[in-house]
C-alpha cells in the first residue's frame, strides 16, 4: 500500500497507461490507478471521481433532450468538431506512448505487426491483437 505521496516515473505512467488501456473503462481506470500510486486508495477515489463525474452528468442530465437536438445543424457542427478534436488527441497519446514504449528490436517488430493487423485485417478484435502481440514477444524473446 502507498502510503506517501510518489511521483510517477515515466515507465510507470506508461506501464499504467498501457494496462489501463486493455480494460474496461480505460480513462477511469488509468487516472484511478495513477491517483492510487500518488496518494493511495484516497488520490484513487479523488482521481476516478474527478474524472468519472462530469462525463456521467454531461450524459444523464441532456439525455432526455438529445433527439431533440441531434436535428439542430449547430449542434451537429459542434460534435462534428468535438469528434475531430478527438481523434486528434488520442493520435497524439498514441505517438507520445507509441514513441516512449518502442525502445528496442522486440518492441518495434510488435509495434509493426499489429499496426499492419489493424490496417488490413478487416474486423480484427483488439483482443486478437493483444494476444498475437504478447505471442509474438515471447517467441521473440525465446
Amino acid at each position: 500500500m502507498v502510503t506517501e505521496h510518489q511521483w510517477l516515473t515515466e515507465n510507470q505512467f506508461v506501464d499504467a497507461v498501457a494496462v489501463a488501456m486493455i480494460t474496461p473503462g480505460p480513462v477511469v481506470i488509468t487516472v484511478g490507478f495513477i491517483g492510487y500510486l500518488v496518494a493511495g486508495f484516497p488520490g484513487a477515489s479523488v482521481a476516478a471521481l474527478a474524472t468519472f463525474l462530469p462525463c456521467y452528468l454531461f450524459t444523464v442530465l441532456p439525455a432526455p433532450y438529445f433527439k431533440k437536438i441531434s436535428k439542430n445543424q449547430s449542434v451537429k457542427a459542434f460534435v462534428d468538431g468535438i469528434t475531430a478534436a478527438v481523434v486528434g488527441a488520442l493520435a497524439g497519446a498514441v505517438a507520445v506512448i507509441g514513441i516512449r514504449s518502442i525502445s528496442d528490436l522486440t518492441s518495434a517488430i510488435i509495434a509493426a505487426s499489429a499496426l499492419l493487423a489493424l490496417g488490413y485485417i478487416k474486423n480484427i478484435k483488439e483482443p486478437v491483437v493483444i494476444l498475437a502481440a504478447a505471442l509474438i514477444g515471447l517467441l521473440l524473446k525465446l
